[in-house]
């Protein structure tokens, strides 16, 4: 394929899981690290078409800031393969916990099934959650499919609320609808709310800012994703395991690129 039509098929990609469309980036980039201005175009494409990807941030970023993108690219690649956060939550989860999750989470999703005393309950946004649970009742989880009108209910009846993040800020992180109601309802009723968020997902304010911004429209009620405070969330759980709110945001390594929101590359 040529690189051009490779970089607008990662492009317009839509339903994938994030670490994939990432890593089908990061090949598609290599094709431009010998030009430097097709690289940023290249860059700001993939971030224009794929706004709410903090992990497509993170890697555009950090190639359009070094030395050598090609083996920043590389290296980048490395850490999205060696991601051990799926492996932290499932060692993390409290034994023969209810858990709530909203829509179909990526390290959610290859987490549970390694945990066979857990029972969750898979609120169904977006279509999504009645997928999820075939998938996990497969691995012998059990798992029930909540409708979005039992949100509340289920929220209030789980041991823990395992919400993922797109995109992480300083103070805030954007999720799936619904996320932000179920965090909130587990706070009223004391159940921990952890927030999992993989390689690449912590931005900077500066990164933070256009990737909400584009991804939040004027009626927010009506968009697939929202903005969740973080002071709603106990826990974040990344490849180290899980933190303390302050001590993951402080863990993020995305540089600042502004370049990459200097308009729309369509």
């Amino acid at each position: 394929m040529h690189p051009v039509e490779r970089l607008r098929y990662v492009a317009r990609a839509t339903g994938y899981p994030q670490s994939t469309v990432v890593a089908e980036a990061a090949r598609a980039l290599a094709s431009f690290t010998s030009d430097p201005q097709g690289l940023v175009t290249a860059c700001r494409r993939l971030v224009s078409r794929q706004p709410g990807s903090a992990a497509l941030v993170w890697l555009c970023a950090r190639v359009l800031t070094a030395g050598d993108p090609r083996a920043e690219i590389r290296d980048a690649l490395d850490l999205l393969e060696g991601d051990h956060t799926p492996n932290e939550l499932a060692h993390a989860l409290p034994e023969d916990a209810t858990v709530l999750v909203v829509g179909w989470p990526e390290f959610a999703e290859e987490a549970l099934p390694r945990r066979g005393d857990v029972e969750v309950l898979a609120v169904d946004v977006h279509g999504e959650g009645s997928g999820l649970v075939r998938r996990l009742l497969q691995s012998d989880v059990d798992a029930i499919d909540v409708p979005l009108a039992g949100l509340g209910a289920a929220a209030a009846e789980a041991d823990l609320v395992l919400l993922e993040a797109g995109a992480v800020g300083p103070t805030e992180f954007l999720a799936v609808s619904g996320s932000r109601a179920a965090a909130a309802v587990a706070r009223h009723n004391g159940a921990p709310v952890w927030l999992v968020a993989g390689v690449g997902r912590l931005l900077p304010e500066r990164m933070w800012l256009p990737v909400r911004e584009r991804v939040l429209t004027d009626e927010t009620w009506d968009a697939d994703d929202e903005a969740v405070p973080l002071d709603l969330v106990d826990k974040v759980v990344g490849p180290t395991g899980p933190l303390d709110v302050d001590a993951a945001i402080r863990r993020t390594d995305c540089p600042v690129a502004p370049e990459l929101f200097k308009g729309d590359v369509i």
